[in-house]
């Protein structure tokens, strides 16, 4: 489905709550809702995992796992690792499946500016 016609448009310019309630807008939403909530979530429970078991497992999180490295360096750095891979995870999905259709209705409301 297409995005409003211009003549439909408010005087003065491009109606952006039409264009947000259309279908592709509702479903890139969507799209994006799905991949962040779930990251967002798991990624605050191991966090928050983390702190907490630093500050209420001492003994666990000072477990030695090799040499002078223990497990709540290990969990420290995998802070780390996981912040990186959500990034690289989040650019991938977003490449793949956001952009697409943001550069859709980015070409229409660009071609309904230009008609004017």
């Amino acid at each position: 489905m297409s995005l409003p016609s211009p003549e439909s448009a408010p005087p003065g310019g491009i109606d952006y709550v039409a264009v947000e309630e259309s279908p592709r807008f509702v479903e890139l939403k969507k799209r994006h809702r799905r991949f962040v909530w779930p990251l967002t979530i798991a990624f605050l429970v191991w966090y928050f995992a983390y702190v907490l078991l630093s500050s209420f497992a001492t003994e666990f999180m000072s477990t030695p796992v090799f040499g002078a490295v223990n497990v709540g360096l290990m969990m420290g750095l995998g802070q780390f690792v996981t912040t990186f891979a959500i990034t690289m995870w989040y650019v991938s999905y977003a490449n793949r499946r956001l952009d697409p259709v943001s550069a859709e209705i980015r070409a229409d409301l660009e071609a309904q500016e230009a008609g004017r």
